[in-house]
């Protein structure tokens, strides 16, 4: 018998995670969400650090998305250029900017956000997190795709929308904003590639610990 066939509460066995990760923002430091847009679409690819050391010299140029919207790709290169694929993510950013026009413009719901260039239902996920939103769906980074298969939770894919969709299958609503996030987290500090199990509040329920 698997063993999650006895008992498949996920969002009881998951608790200790959401407890511990519950609210954290995210690792993108980003201070308003026309920030979180640009840094998120910066970040596809590339890592959080990474974006975060450019970022500050990035919105000392352009301070909002109206200050985007009347630049152009060949003004914006040059703050971005240490970015992986950077004329690729230029060309988005200026177009989401040429189409929103104002900050308050954003769209935040799953729909509006992934109209826009760039932005993924991944990133779509971390936006409306981040903005403190009614979730529509759960983060599927590439942490999650490593960590909800090894958990246990769901069959092993490296397709992060088959990853979402089937934790939206099995997790209630509810926790869907927070729980992709935490495993995440978790992810990024205990269950790395090289796992450090004896570390993870949720090692009594994970079938790679129970396994190995």
């Amino acid at each position: 018998m698997n063993l999650f066939e006895e008992t498949n509460d996920w969002a009881e066995k998951l608790a200790p995670i959401l407890k511990k990760y519950k609210g954290r923002k995210h690792p993108l430091d980003y201070h308003n969400v026309y920030q979180l847009v640009v840094m998120v679409v910066l970040s596809a690819q590339d890592s959080d650090a990474n974006i975060n050391k450019i970022a500050s010299a990035l919105f000392e140029a352009f301070p909002n998305m109206e200050s985007l919207s009347v630049s152009n790709v060949e003004a914006l290169i040059p703050h971005i250029s240490k970015v992986r694929n950077f004329g690729t993510k230029a060309n988005w950013i200026i177009e989401i900017a040429k189409t929103i026009k104002k900050d308050k413009n954003i769209p935040l719901t799953m729909d509006g956000l992934t109209t826009l260039k760039g932005i993924g239902r991944k990133s779509a996920n971390v936006i409306m997190r981040e903005a403190n939103v009614p979730a529509e769906g759960i983060i599927s980074d590439l942490h999650v795709i490593r960590v909800a298969p090894r958990i246990g939770l769901i069959p092993e894919t490296k397709d992060g929308i088959k990853v979402e969709k089937k934790l939206m299958q099995i997790l209630p609503k509810a926790i869907w904003g927070e729980m992709g996030m935490a495993i995440s987290f978790l992810g990024r500090e205990i269950c790395r590639p090289t796992p450090k199990c004896e570390e993870c509040p949720i090692n009594g329920v994970c079938k790679y610990y129970k396994e190995n």
